[in-house]
């Protein structure tokens, strides 16, 4: 047993935007980390700074007390947990085949609170507690330490995951059952996605009135309107950086999930509706890669507004 607690090593599979750098956290605060990813640059680097890289997800599991996974989509989780490969064609190297009863599982990414609720109940039947705790707080916030960490599953497993997480995150809180941080994640998506194209309609409106809107930011920064959102991405919309924090095309995907969460509980989401379908043309254009506060060109585009990059 480490200092740190009944943890001695950590499994950490998915090293992408937010992933590698959480984990980078994990290995200066101690932690003795196993890692992997299908891109194994990553690893590698990882690697250099000290952490054990596998080969699979199996092997993660096999040798780990706790397993993080950091990916992006549903299917991609199940692949991971379970990882399913066509009949006869060699065998599974999900980490289901790699755990021990004991066993600590928590899934950071997000994806369907359905998928949360069966990847729980699978390991459950192994002896393995789960934590569904999807992060807000971008690349900036996973460098930083400083994510929201919105927790579905049990005050026990919690318990044990918090010391890890205080590593990673500022704003911990365990919502509620298994799929509860899901939901959670599926909201803050709608408020995200609604924010910056608030901002994105305002900042346009300012600049094809005739008015700053470098002076407009700063204004409304000092206001009712302000928020992390609008110092930060409205930033990025001046600026024209649109280098990838979180991708459009992962936000467009968890607004798949909150409007399919919506269509469950019968309840319209109808401004979420409007953001996912701009992000589908940003996407159609060839956009999906860059940062989701390129939602600004998609409405500068509506108005003709042009405009140079600095």
């Amino acid at each position: 047993m480490d200092k740190i607690g009944l943890v001695r090593q950590v499994g950490f599979i998915g090293l992408g935007i937010m992933g590698k750098p959480m984990a980078r956290n994990l290995i200066k605060a101690g932690y003795s980390l196993v890692v992997h990813d299908i891109n194994r640059q990553p690893v590698k680097e990882l690697a250099a700074q000290g952490a054990t890289p596998a080969a699979s997800s199996k092997e993660v599991a096999q040798k780990s007390d706790v397993v993080i996974t950091m990916l992006p989509d549903s299917p991609d989780v199940e692949q991971v947990v379970f990882g399913r490969v066509p009949a006869g064609r060699g065998p599974k190297e999900g980490l289901i085949e790699g755990v021990q009863s004991g066993m600590l599982y928590i899934d950071m990414s997000t994806i369907a609170p359905a998928t949360s609720v069966k990847v729980y109940e699978a390991l459950k039947a192994k002896g393995v507690e789960s934590l569904d705790a999807p992060v807000s707080g971008g690349d900036v916030g996973a460098r930083e330490g400083k994510l929201s960490i919105m927790v579905g599953g049990t005050e026990k497993a919690f318990q044990r995951a918090l010391p890890i997480f205080k590593i990673m995150g500022k704003n911990i809180v365990l919502i509620g059952g298994p799929g509860a941080g899901q939901v959670t994640k599926a909201c803050n998506q709608v408020v995200v996605a609604l924010t910056i194209q608030a901002i994105s309609e305002a900042l346009t409106l300012a600049r094809k009135a005739g008015v700053d809107p470098a002076k407009v930011r700063d204004a409304l920064l000092g206001g009712f309107a302000q928020s992390r959102i609008l110092d930060l991405h409205g930033k990025r919309i001046l600026d024209r950086n649109f280098q990838p924090g979180f991708k459009i095309k992962l936000h467009r995907k968890d607004l798949a999930i909150a409007l399919q969460t919506g269509r469950e509980v019968a309840l319209a989401l109808n401004a979420t509706a409007q953001a996912a379908e701009q992000m589908n043309a940003l996407i159609a254009q060839g956009k999906g890669e860059l940062d989701h506060s390129a939602l600004a060109l998609l409405v500068e585009q509506l108005g003709n507004v042009r405009i140079e990059a600095p």
